[in-house]
């Protein structure tokens, strides 16, 4: 067996703290969220230096329309700032952009923004990163079942699976949540359902290269069984398949 760490396929995170970041430096909330941008850019580079696959983002769910007017609108002109500033560098860094979430209620601009961003990343393949936008992990199931049903296909595990948004790749090895809440909030409720699970106290903003290597050291000390016991994943280990 090999010493050398584990590291996750799959990170996802509940970047969680924008606002009171910024309210307790008594400045509006969307100063919280775009320090909050500049927190993604420096883990999705980490990501790519620490050999993760996959990072997959929870940006803006399904109840976040609910917020005030205009933390919203000014999330919406966040997004389209942020979409015109990174994706050209994420090309050049070999990043893959997905954004997995209901496209309805979303102005034409910042639709065809997202898909202009993936179409300009589509050929990338050194780190896939999913921004999950206007999504919410009920919403995903439903609207998974309400396809299949359309094609009068089976619904089972496998043809749900395949008709949600986070198809594409596998189920996260790790969820993170920042912001010292420990809960996921309707984020990859299907997905996460043998996924390790990592709750920060820090805010987003402040989640840094050292806060990541904590939640891996963490992913790292951990038994993974896939509802088997510690004695068969011991044995698999000792007695590997003949190849």
């Amino acid at each position: 067996m090999s010493d050398s760490p584990v590291v996750p396929h799959h990170i996802a995170i509940v970047m969680d703290g924008n606002g009171r970041w910024a309210k307790r430096r008594f400045l509006p909330r969307l100063a919280g969220h775009k320090q909050g941008v500049d927190s993604l850019r420096r883990c999705v580079r980490a990501c790519v230096q620490r050999g993760v696959s996959v990072l997959t983002v929870f940006a803006f769910s399904s109840e976040n329309w609910n917020r005030p007017a205009d933390e919203v609108s000014g999330l919406m002109e966040l997004l389209a700032m942020a979409l015109g500033r990174e994706v050209p560098q994420l090309k050049k860094d070999g990043v893959q952009l997905h954004f997995v979430g209901s496209r309805e209620g979303l102005s034409a601009k910042v639709s065809e923004g997202l898909a202009q961003a993936e179409a300009a990343t589509a050929d990338n393949h050194r780190l896939i990163l999913n921004v999950c936008f206007n999504y919410g992990g009920r919403w995903d199931i439903a609207q998974a079942a309400a396809a299949l049903a359309a094609k009068g296909m089976p619904i089972t595990e496998a043809s749900l699976h395949a008709a949600m948004g986070m198809s594409h790749v596998p189920d996260p090895d790790l969820i993170i949540r920042t912001g010292g809440e420990m809960r996921i909030s309707n984020f990859l409720l299907w997905q996460a359902a043998y996924s390790e699970l990592f709750f920060s106290d820090r805010l987003w903003p402040d989640f840094d290269e050292a806060a990541l290597d904590e939640a891996l050291d963490s992913f790292q000390s951990r038994e993974r069984r896939f509802g088997k016991t510690s004695e068969q994943i011991a044995s698999a280990h000792r007695d590997p398949m003949p190849g």
